[in-house]
């Protein structure tokens, strides 16, 4: 999903797991400035502590791209080392995000996200369901044996908005303009459009990751 859309053309959907020729061949890849990622100028803020290298998924639940991306970014995830602080981010491209966001930023105030993240995807991209309203998404919530009332509270506290708020500045200052995408350690952003597909995004996160271990993480 992009502001500018991310819509596969069947020719790029064809080739989603496609490489630049480096990879294909197993050589060294050097992802290139402009091209792969771009640098991000001002650096965005970043919460994690030096030596360690942040990873940001944006993503939505609105995005088919962004399920289809989940199961490896997972796999992905789940591999790095302890220096690598991976971490999602729901993010607010207008008014019409705020209650998925909501969704998101209340389930990981209570630790549920990785219980229910799946099952949201599904719901509203497989099932669509319609997941807008507290009075929606509640009683959904309950069938799936998450407390209502505490998710209730969570969805409704400050807590929440303000994680809200800081989820779109720091969209804005990485300027994401597509969903799945990365933001790594404040200093480099990339979408599937740029790397040739999923694979390429991850091979590139890799490459940048490395350099930035070299020069001590952030």
């Amino acid at each position: 999903m992009k502001r500018r859309d991310f819509a596969l053309t069947a020719a790029a959907a064809a080739t989603l797991a496609a490489l630049p020729a480096a990879f294909a061949q197993g050589q060294p890849f050097t992802p290139k400035e402009g091209e792969n990622y771009l640098v991000v100028n001002p650096a965005a803020p970043v919460d994690t502590s030096a030596g360690k290298v942040e990873v940001v998924e944006f993503f939505s639940y609105g995005c088919p791209h962004c399920r289809d991306f989940e199961p490896i970014f997972e796999k992905w995830a789940a591999a790095q080392p302890q220096d690598v602080v991976v971490r999602r981010m729901h993010v607010g491209f207008s008014n019409a995000f705020e209650p998925l966001q909501r969704i998101f930023f209340a389930l990981e105030a209570m630790g549920l996200n990785e219980k229910v993240h799946t099952e949201v995807f599904n719901a509203i991209l497989n099932e669509k369901k319609r997941l807008n309203t507290l009075e929606e998404v509640q009683p959904w919530m309950t069938e799936r044996g998450v407390d209502g009332a505490k998710f209730a509270a969570a969805y409704k506290s400050f807590g929440v908005a303000s994680k809200i708020r800081r989820a779109i500045e720091l969209q804005d200052a990485y300027h994401v303009e597509a969903t799945p995408s990365f933001g790594i350690a404040g200093r480099y952003y990339m979408d599937p459009g740029m790397t040739n597909g999923f694979d390429g995004m991850l091979k590139t996160a890799d490459a940048l990751i490395a350099k930035l271990r070299k020069s001590g993480g952030q």
